[in-house]
């Protein structure tokens, strides 16, 4: 089985959870035999701003020693120039897409190449000028490629993969990661929205993550449930590190309560910060760390201020690799305070690295985990008193974190993989014509 397989990031250039899901997927397909050449945007030098930060995975292909590359043998990485050509809307460069199946349709040669529209200097840029040049180069890259069905990861990818499915038949199934609604709440961005739906629409199936977004994408978009599978979300074992660093300045007889993820509306650092206070009034040896970067980042670090707790709060920015390992071991509890949380893989992560866990239950990985605490978001008063009880009487510590690893360790991306396998199985027999 050959997958041409859409993606915005992959590791060790990532932004958040969906390059750590791609990668986890990506590994354990190519080690149960199926094909994978796996297409994301390579940003090239120049300064743009839009408000998704583009990252750079050309180096990948001249990392000899990545851990990323040497653990897939039948993963090919195909990296597209991702640069805006100046003054280029994207009705131009969906333009440029008609232009490639209509030269497909007539059986012309293509006039050009779709890469010629890419040069010249960068501006600051419109992110769906992007989504559609992507899908332009993507859509001319697959009509070289030899691939049984194709696999679009989040909204990013969906313009891209419309028209390749269009330009060469192949059935298309595309794996909803997170959704408009969980990132903007009721406040959609209406073009966002408009592509994951014209996204979902043309897909012959449609994997999420959970039921909590299998049932978003049902209500919201207006997809028969027939059409969808849920697909559970693995966790990638990294081993644990020994390492407690003492350069943070904290104490070794303070309790440490960790939030890690972007800091953004849906991840819920306002709820997390309000936690805290209630907890701090009540125990005074208990630090609390926000570890990620998001817009939200300098309103959380004033609203600790606001609430007198800025003294008890430690914000270290983005982590990544060994420095997130790290942290997990300065841990005593992981809170997920998240407003909508497709899945949630952090969680799974802290489990792993026996760290006991508190989750909203607006929140996919809440279906999948028996041994964690699990509170309403905005219920900040029984999520305090979750936190001290944990702090304060260990055997109920001991009980989720033992638990809790146990119960993550049967959870795997070869699991997942499986799952996904078995549906490119029934869409190409479905496929089939009678």
């Amino acid at each position: 089985m050959k997958v041409f397989m859409l993606g915005w990031e992959f590791p060790p250039y990532i932004s958040g959870g969906l390059g750590t899901a791609c990668f986890g997927l990506t590994k354990a397909l190519d080690n149960l035999g199926v094909e994978v050449t796996f297409v994301l945007p390579r940003a090239v030098e120049g300064s743009y701003t839009s408000h998704v930060r583009m990252l750079s995975p050309a180096s990948l292909l001249s990392q000899q020693g990545s851990p990323s590359l040497t653990k897939l043998r039948r993963t090919k990485i195909k990296p597209v120039d991702s640069v805006l050509q100046p003054y280029t809307s994207a009705d131009d460069y969906s333009k440029r897409i008609e232009a490639i199946l209509l030269a497909k349709r007539s059986g012309a040669g293509q006039a050009g190449s779709a890469a010629q529209m890419v040069g010249g200097l960068d501006y600051a840029g419109d992110m769906f000028a992007e989504v559609h040049r992507y899908a332009a180069i993507v859509a001319e890259l697959a009509s070289k490629e030899d691939f049984d069905i194709i696999h679009a990861h989040d909204w990013m990818t969906y313009p891209a993969a419309i028209a390749v499915a269009e330009l060469t038949g192949k059935p298309l199934v595309v794996h909803v990661h997170s959704t408009e609604f969980d990132r903007s709440g009721e406040n959609v961005n209406q073009v966002i929205y408009d592509i994951e739906r014209a996204g979902m629409h043309s897909a012959d199936r449609i994997i999420t993550v959970s039921n909590f977004t299998r049932n978003i994408v049902i209500n919201r978009y207006g997809i028969s449930p027939q059409k969808i599978d849920v697909v559970y979300n693995g966790v990638e074992r990294n081993g644990n590190s020994s390492k407690r660093p003492d350069e943070f300045g904290i104490k070794k007889n303070e309790k440490i309560v960790l939030f890690l993820g972007r800091i953004t509306m849906q991840k819920g650092p306002e709820y997390f910060l309000q936690a805290a206070k209630k907890v701090i009034d009540e125990m005074d040896d208990v630090r609390f760390v926000m570890a990620g970067s998001g817009d939200m980042m300098h309103r959380a670090v004033e609203m600790a201020a606001e609430l007198g707790i800025g003294s008890k709060v430690m914000f270290t920015g983005f982590l990544r690799g060994e420095q997130v390992q790290e942290i997990y071991k300065m841990a005593d509890l992981f809170v997920m305070p998240s407003v909508s949380e497709p899945f949630g893989l952090v969680p799974l992560e802290a489990l792993e690295n026996d760290v006991p866990v508190i989750i909203s239950k607006q929140s996919g990985v809440a279906e999948v985990l028996t041994h964690a605490l699990k509170v309403d978001f905005w219920d900040v008063n029984e999520m305090a008193n979750k936190i001290v009880a944990v702090l304060r009487y260990p055997p109920l510590g001991i009980t989720l974190r033992n638990y809790g690893n146990s119960e993550v360790r049967k959870m795997r991306w070869r699991d997942a993989a499986v799952r996904c396998s078995r549906i490119y199985e029934e869409v190409l027999t479905e496929a089939v014509p009678v």
